[in-house]
């Protein structure tokens, strides 16, 4: 993005108000959030046919499934942890 795309994006979120700035750093990094979703996905693609190459059987849907619930769990764990540790009024954007 050059400068003044920036500048100007810049200027309307500054013309804002709070709850709208918050809006839009949710979508931003639901944005985000798909990017790094799709990255994997393309990871995951670029290494699948050296998998089958070498003979490694792929998981079934429910293998994959419950990995996602495992890591899901997970991280809500984590963020919970994270969340108690942290002392009130502590928030940093």
């Amino acid at each position: 993005m050059n400068t003044r795309a920036e500048d100007d994006l810049l200027d309307k979120i500054r013309a804002l108000t709070p709850q709208q700035v918050l809006e839009v750093r949710d979508f931003v990094e639901f944005l985000a959030s798909q990017s790094r979703k799709r990255a994997a996905l393309d990871r995951l693609l670029a290494v699948a046919p050296a998998l089958a190459a070498a003979g490694v059987q792929a998981p079934t849907e429910e293998e994959v499934e419950a990995e996602v619930r495992a890591a899901r769990r997970q991280r809500i764990e984590q963020g919970v942890s994270l969340k108690v540790a942290e002392a009130p009024g502590a928030y940093r954007p």
